[in-house]
């Protein structure tokens, strides 16, 4: 399976590239510039030898060409670059990971797009798209570390069945990470906001920790 990351030259970007590389997709890292996106490959790769790593660089209309597609970029900048791409995503599912976050007097705080969030403001850039919202609570930095498994729950959130079966998909395919549906759209925001809330606490106890939802069956 192809993965396009929209935005992929960023850690956040770089991250999941390298973790769904290392799980056996195929990884196309866009970028506004193809140099970029080519040396983000070659540091992956760099910072794994050894491991076969499927990845290949190329501007973003490129990785929307892919069959799925996730928008890694900054928050502030999701919509738009979704959008300059809208045609190559028409009636493809495409992942949402941004949080709207903020500095304000040393703390990070939620803000939210006048669409309610990040999500909803790509699926109003695509609106041919089948957007979903996941991957908000990952610390890239722990994801990025392919020696170290990521463990902890995904909340995933989408309007379309088949769009959220992909998303599950493609998270269950990363070992020790479980997909959670947690419903629609609508409630991406609430599920953005809280990731102001899980870095404090990481940042106060020096930790990366993720969410896990006791009480659930399954994986």
């Amino acid at each position: 399976m192809d993965v396009g990351i929209l935005g992929g030259t960023g850690p956040a970007g770089q991250a999941m590239a390298a973790r769904l590389a290392a799980c056996g997709f195929d990884v196309v890292i866009g970028s506004r510039s193809a140099d970029r996106a080519a040396t983000a490959c070659e540091d992956i790769r760099a910072r794994w030898p050894g491991r076969n790593l499927s990845l290949a660089g190329a501007e973003n209309p490129g990785a929307a060409g892919c069959g799925r597609v996730i928008v890694a970029t900054p928050w502030d900048a999701a919509a738009a670059t979704a959008g300059s791409v809208a045609d190559h995503l028409e009636g493809k599912v495409v992942i949402s990971m941004a949080n709207g976050l903020a500095k304000v007097d040393g703390e990070l705080l939620p803000v939210a797009p006048p669409e309610g969030s990040v999500a909803l403001a790509v699926q109003k850039a695509v609106p041919g798209a089948l957007v979903t919202a996941a991957f908000h609570h990952l610390p890239a930095k722990a994801v990025a570390d392919l020696a170290s498994p990521v463990t902890g729950d995904v909340v995933v959130c989408g309007d379309d069945t088949e769009a959220v079966e992909a998303t599950v998909e493609i998270v269950e395919r990363i070992p020790d990470l479980r997909a959670i549906h947690a419903g629609g759209l609508s409630l991406a925001g609430t599920v953005e906001d809280f990731t102001a809330v899980l870095l404090a606490v990481n940042r106060r106890h020096k930790a990366r920790s993720t969410i896990t939802f006791a009480g659930l069956r399954g994986r």
